[in-house]
């Protein structure tokens, strides 16, 4: 499975937040932001509002006399033998924040071994899960999230998977027709969330954002009841600008 070069917005944003945390790391008893704007070559402007972010997430501290240091969520992903499940923990933690944020059900979706797999998610009573009526493996073109894994291979991948998973109809606006379906994956905008309009399952919309990691294809989707269909662009945009922490995860 080949990924196609163009790396998303919210990539740029954590190859910043990993040279800061290079950075950091290399100061062990404090750095200032003038320092690590130095060392970085980063605008002091983008600087704040990235180092902001880290220290929401934990990956840095600010101690008192104003420089940074290596944060407590940084030093526990780095643990050794726990590192898995303090990653885990991590993501569902960023997870239900976004939940919370965006009012909707959230998935954390990755493109394995030329299967899709909802990896870890977090719904409530509230932010309903959408009803896996059809398997999400077999629904990639016609759910948010395939669409957006399927915009991350290549044509050979694509057809790969589409030769194994067939173009079933699952509600009157899936699209069936192979030509269609690559044709708007080639013209999907790579800093646009990907839309299902009930194209999966009646009563529900979707979104999804990409997360390109290395050589893995991911993305960050959210499903609303079709009464709340009105508030989905707003809530796209809302995942698609608060992505980079959860990158940030995947790349650590």
């Amino acid at each position: 499975m080949a990924l196609k070069p163009e790396p998303t917005a919210p990539f740029h944003s954590v190859q910043y937040a990993l040279r800061v945390l290079e950075t950091v790391s290399k100061h062990g008893t404090g750095v200032t932001d003038v320092q690590i704007a130095r060392e970085t070559g980063l605008p002091t402007g983008h600087l704040a509002s990235l180092l902001l972010t880290l220290r929401r997430e934990g990956y840095v501290e600010q101690v008192t006399d104003g420089a940074y240091v290596i944060g407590a969520s940084l030093l526990l992903l780095g643990s050794g033998a726990p590192r898995r499940q303090a990653l885990e923990d991590k993501l569902q933690q960023t997870l239900v924040q976004l939940r919370d944020s965006v009012g909707a059900a959230v998935y954390l979706s990755r493109y394995v071994d030329g299967e899709i797999r909802v990896t870890q998610m977090a719904d409530g009573p509230r932010t309903p899960a959408v009803n896996e009526w059809v398997d999400f493996r077999s629904a990639a073109h016609a759910s948010a999230i395939g669409k957006c894994l399927l915009t991350q291979l290549d044509q050979n991948g694509r057809r790969d998977h589409i030769s194994r998973h067939k173009t079933a109809r699952l509600t009157s606006r899936t699209i069936t027709s192979e030509k269609v379906l690559f044709s708007k994956l080639d013209s999907q905008p790579a800093t646009v969330p990907v839309l299902d309009l009930q194209e999966y399952a009646l009563g529900t919309v979707c979104a999804a954002v990409p997360l390109t990691a290395g050589a893995s294809a991911g993305c960050l989707a959210l499903s609303l009841p079709i009464e709340d269909a009105h508030r989905l662009r707003a809530a796209a945009d809302t995942l698609n600008r608060r992505a980079a922490p959860v990158l940030l995860s995947l790349a650590l």
